[in-house]
């Protein structure tokens, strides 16, 4: 594979089929996906880190469990839509209700091509319904789909980082040094007094300009010859 498996796009595939498994398998690897396959949409949730609850009118049936949640990211979902048991139909609506998992991107693919199917797929919140046999010029459209969940989770995990900070966690980041009081004293104090030593020698520079221009004006007059109130005989 060309990428480095953390920097690949996760590709969870659903299909009950065999055959079609291991052709999207093989097809999302030539595309340097990292793939996942599992045969049914409860297995998926179960990968998701997802579980049903035992009453199916219990408004917290589909909920996250903490302790089985996979650690991998899922960047897209692709799942066949005619499955026993859970159709694709079923999980899409499953990840679409968890607040959890709701942006990350689902596929539906199918070989009978039905309209209304494809249409309410759609109006779920389907990013793409593919008729089977997928080919890989289909797959190359995910792409996009796939960096936009890469980048919004980058996004998320840089927000949380200085959360782990305030929770005890070791970061990278490193709260600035308090210093003893004392010794912010004596590293300004030297400052300070420079600081008066430069304004002293300002001012004694301006007196003294001042004196030597008065001194200079005194002895300009000085060596003047005054004739004012003398009058000269014709």
């Amino acid at each position: 594979m060309g990428m480095a498996a953390e920097s690949q796009f996760h590709v969870l595939a659903v299909d009950d089929s065999l055959f079609d498994r291991k052709l999207i398998e093989r097809l999302l690897q030539k595309s340097s996906c990292q793939v996942t396959t599992v045969d049914s949409g409860s297995k998926a949730l179960e990968f998701l880190g997802l579980r049903q609850g035992i009453d199916s009118n219990d408004p917290n049936a589909l909920s996250t469990a903490p302790v089985n949640h996979q650690v991998v990211e899922v960047n897209l979902i692709i799942t066949d839509y005619c499955m026993p048991g859970m159709t694709g139909y079923d999980l899409l609506k499953k990840v679409k209700e968890s607040s959890a998992f709701r942006d990350i991107p689902v596929v539906i693919m199918s070989s009978e091509n039905v309209p209304a199917r494809i249409s309410r797929c759609l109006e779920e919140g389907a990013e793409e319904f593919f008729l089977k046999p997928v080919r890989l010029a289909d797959l190359n459209k995910l792409k996009p789909h796939m960096m936009k969940t890469k980048l919004k989770n980058q996004k998320l995990e840089e927000i949380e980082k200085p959360s782990k900070v305030e929770n005890g966690v070791p970061t990278a980041v490193v709260e600035p040094e308090i210093k003893d009081s004392t010794q912010v004293e004596i590293e300004i104090l030297p400052l300070q007094q420079d600081l008066l030593l430069v304004q002293k020698e300002e001012q004694t520079s301006s007196t003294n300009n001042k004196r030597k221009s008065v001194e200079e004006g005194i002895s300009t007059d000085r060596a003047r010859p005054r004739f004012d109130g003398i009058a000269t005989a014709v």
